[in-house]
């Protein structure tokens, strides 16, 4: 299959390019069903020659160039329709109706905001073009009407608040909001990405509008993603907040499988500037080794790592309600535990060679001792509640009784 995609330096472009990509290139194993053969990548800078040849030759295409931010109002028209039909003429002439996908917006609706949008306008109209396109010649369309879109690689400053926000954040610019009520319905670039390649596999879904609302229907006119997320600009400020004190906090926020928090916080992490890819992390230290705290819930407790010179031996505490996971990984170690008001003793060996996790349970104190002379011992730690210093519940007892 040969695949066709226009504004393919773009931000949707790039970011379909490049799965694309990996799907040809056999790096995503996924898509079985998906047998890539060319990409034909054209942008606003290609040579016109190119788009016959890319249109002899493809399978199917997938529009994204547009004109989103012109000089003047009137390139709207010119960027978003003119374009389409230059393509769809380029299509005609090679007698080539394979499928054909048009990005257009949810301003097309020309609904509630959106009334006296040029922008709209110029997608609405390239809309019909491509409906009529199909009328005439048989061939496929699937026209996508994107809400806000937002993701890695997204350009700030330009028509992503989303990106905006997260670049300013992340940079320690100030972030500008007229009104923190404002709701946008956004859609992540992941998974739109997802939803072009279920059309490309012929699993596209559909749906009528309703002013600006997309209801799902099985012969709707117009192919959509039907995961997206409405939040407040004020929402998307505060979540924004949380992730950047991170490094300082070691709070790691919920981000559920699928929430917008979770896609919010990888489009954030792609624009760290380099000096803050890496922090520090506070190491206390003693004579002992020293142990250093990593990573913070809010509900599933925390992450530390611990470091034993030779022969020192760690814990002789235990705990009421708190329970942890001692994993070795690097050295040789006995871990003891022992039930509080009794002598039996229980031994654990364990080492870096043969990973394995050994609960620390809750009323049993117990210890971990550094078997070798000469290496130090590393511990990955996990406790299913983070420290409070002001209820530990940790209280000192050896394992073993001195005699």
């Amino acid at each position: 299959m040969n695949i066709l995609v226009t504004g393919a330096k773009g931000f949707v472009g790039k970011n379909l390019v490049e799965n694309l990509r990996c799907i040809k290139d056999g790096k995503n194993t996924t898509r079985p069903a998906l047998k890539i053969d060319e990409i034909y990548e054209y942008d606003v800078e290609s040579d016109k020659k190119q788009l016959f040849y890319y249109c002899e030759r493809a399978d199917f295409v997938f529009n994204l160039a547009g004109v989103n931010r012109p000089k003047d109002e009137g390139e709207f028209m010119k960027g978003n329709f003119g374009f389409a039909s230059e393509l769809l003429e380029t299509l005609k002439k090679c007698e080539n109706t394979c499928p054909v996908m048009l990005s257009s917006s949810v301003q097309a609706t020309l609904a509630g905001r959106f009334q006296t949008s040029e922008y709209g306008k110029s997608k609405l109209a390239g809309e019909e073009l491509f409906f009529d396109y199909s009328k005439e010649t048989g061939a496929k369309v699937l026209v996508y009407r994107f809400p806000n879109l937002f993701g890695k690689w997204c350009m700030p400053n330009y028509n992503s608040a989303v990106a905006t926000f997260c670049y300013n954040t992340a940079n320690d610019l100030p972030l500008t909001i007229n009104d923190r009520n404002t709701v946008l319905e956004l859609l992540y670039i992941d998974d739109l990405v997802e939803g072009l390649l279920d059309a490309l596999e012929g699993k596209a879904q559909y749906c009528e509008y309703e002013g600006v609302e997309a209801k799902g229907e099985k012969d709707g006119r117009y192919a959509y993603i039907p995961v997206t997320h409405k939040v407040t600009l004020g929402e998307i400020a505060d979540t924004l907040e949380e992730f950047k004190t991170q490094p300082e906090s070691l709070i790691m926020p919920e981000i559920p499988a699928g929430s917008f928090a979770k896609k919010l916080y990888s489009t954030y992490l792609s624009y760290l500037p380099k000096e803050k890819v890496s922090f520090p992390l506070k190491m206390n230290m003693d004579n002992r080794g020293s142990f250093t705290e990593l990573l913070k819930t809010a509900s599933c407790g925390q992450f530390s790592v611990n470091i034993s010179k030779p022969g020192i031996t760690k814990g002789e505490h235990w705990h009421n309600t708190k329970w942890e996971f001692f994993i070795v990984v690097s050295g040789k170690a006995l871990i003891q535990e022992r039930k509080i008001g009794t002598d039996e003793i229980l031994e654990f060996y364990v080492s870096g060679e043969k990973i394995e996790a050994v609960h620390m349970l809750p009323g049993y104190t117990h210890n971990i001792i550094n078997l070798s002379d000469t290496e130090d011992l590393i511990t990955l730690m996990w406790a299913n509640e983070s420290f409070d210093k002001n209820r530990p519940d940790t209280f000192f007892e050896k394992v073993e009784a001195d005699n």
